[in-house]
């Protein structure tokens, strides 16, 4: 399970893991209602940013890609931010202009064990309608 619920607590565990290196653990405090997303502005790799698409990653062989959810909570260092997590093993992010299926081994494609990300602008959600 990649996040528990306690009052107004919201815990995120990634594993360390062929997606993403770094392990987390992690509390926040939510603000508001978790939404399944779709694609979000990523600034990683460009600095003026670039569309992805964006999928939770789990640690199940048949099965890896999962649903990604994006969160409004408090980060006690960045103030209230939208909070992008996924599956135990993170999310998985690939530029939307990539057709290819989600896999470990592109090079064009990279793991996270979550973003954060200041302006809602940059998130698209699953249940409206794509631009």
């Amino acid at each position: 399970m990649v996040s528990a619920w306690e009052g107004s607590a919201m815990f995120i565990e990634v594993e360390s893991n062929p997606n993403c290196e770094s392990s987390l653990f992690a509390r926040f405090k939510e603000v508001e209602a978790a939404r399944r997303v779709v694609q979000i502005k990523s600034f990683e790799r460009r600095a003026e940013g670039e569309w992805c698409w964006v999928t939770g990653w789990s640690d199940d062989p048949g099965q890896a890609c999962c649903p990604a959810y994006v969160q409004r909570v408090e980060d006690s260092g960045a103030g209230l931010t939208h909070l992008i997590f996924g599956g135990i093993w993170g999310i998985r992010l690939k530029p939307v202009a990539l057709a290819e299926d989600w896999s470990l081994e592109s090079k064009n494609q990279w793991g996270e064990p979550y973003l954060s990300l200041a302006d809602a602008r940059d998130i698209k959600y699953a249940d409206e309608e794509q631009r």
